[in-house]
Formats: C-alpha cells, structure tokens, sequence
C-alpha cells in the first residue's frame, strides 16, 4: 500500500515543485530586467486592475515575500492534490480567482500581489474538510495542517498597511465554501477493523446456553 501511495503522491509533488519554479523564475527575471511587475496586481474596482485576478498571485514584492509562500504552497499543495484528487483542480481554480475577485470588489485602493491569498484558501479548506469528513486520514490531516500553519488564522485580520489581509481573508472565505460544497466528492477510504475490534465485537453479543 505504501509503494502505490508513493506511486501518486511523487508525480503530484513534482508538478507542485514545477509551479512554484515559476514564480521564481519570475521573480528572478523582474529583478535581472528591473520589471516593475507591481502593475499587474490586483487594483480594486479598477477595470484594468482585473488583469491582477489572473497574474497577482504569479508576482511577489520581494524574495522574502516569495519565499514565505513557497513551503506552504509547496506543502498545502502537494496535501491538496493527494488527499483529494477529484475535489482538488475546481478548488484551486476557485480559490485562485475567487479570492482575486474579492480583492477586486471589496480591497482598499492599492496593488495586491502574491500568492498568500492561495496558501490562506488551501489551508482553510484543508482543515475544515477534515472536520466535515471525519474519516481518519482527512482528521489527520487536517490536524497537521493545523499545527503548522494554524497561525494563518491570524492573517485575515488587518495588520500593517503593507500586507494585503484582504487577500488572506478572501482565500480563507472560498476555502470555506469549497470545503462545504466539495466535502463528499472525494468517496472516503474504507475503515479498516482492527483485530481487538472484532473481538470487543463478538464479546458484546448475546450468549446462547
């Protein structure tokens, strides 16, 4: 069982790896070529700050900035994919533009970028799937998730002026959705009976004399 686990859970990894090279291959090429990539984030009600719901989240202010999404994009992703392949593209998709798009609608006047609105959304799916789900790998996964990106909670509240908390909380928001509307697409593993449960099985029976 391990080695058709490993079977799925490499080529997803590599495909995630892939994405997150090209962020950095952006970031990369608007440092050498002194690209003011800025422009393309996301503009509140502006008509063409809509191009940012579509290239926002592919630009980031800084290789720190860049770099503080990279493992949990790497990590919720890879979790993503694996844990729920048939729910996980339209997710992602939903994700990706519906937090833009909330952005757009409801943000202050200012550029958004980066990739924080996805990492927010993903997490907030993740462990609130696994509450819904309640079968063992979803809890535990959830509960993982949790443990090492709970603090995220935190990051749909205003902080400095710098951060877009609006693109936290909208990715945190149609994370939410997409685990209730997507919550039993994904059939759930059998229960595996353990031995000793079994036996507490047999005991509580009737005994016939």
């Amino acid at each position: 069982m391990g080695s058709e686990q490993d079977v799925l859970l490499k080529p997803i990894a590599i495909k995630v790896i892939t994405a997150i090279a090209v962020l950095w291959l952006i970031k990369g090429l608007q440092i050498t070529f002194s690209w003011d990539l800025g422009v393309y984030g996301v503009f509140p009600r502006s008509f063409d700050g809509l191009i940012g719901i579509i290239t926002a989240p592919l630009i980031h202010g800084s290789f720190e900035h860049l770099f503080s999404n990279t493992l949990a994009l790497f990590i919720l992703g890879t979790a993503l994919f694996y844990e729920y392949p048939k729910s996980a593209k339209w997710t992602f998709i939903i994700i990706y533009f519906g937090s833009g798009l909330g952005v757009w609608l409801f943000a202050r006047e200012s550029y958004h970028i980066g990739a924080s609105g996805l990492t927010h959304g993903m997490m907030f799916f993740l462990f609130l799937i696994g509450i819904l789900r309640r079968d063992k790998p979803a809890i535990a996964i959830s509960m993982i998730i949790f443990f090492l990106y709970g603090s995220m909670i935190w990051g749909v509240l205003p902080t400095t002026e710098e951060i877009s908390f609006e693109s936290h909380l909208f990715g945190a928001l149609t994370g939410v959705i997409c685990a209730i509307v997507f919550r039993n697409r994904d059939p759930k593993p059998p229960e595996k009976i353990y031995s000793w449960e079994e036996e507490n099985g047999d005991k509580s029976l009737p005994t016939e004399y």
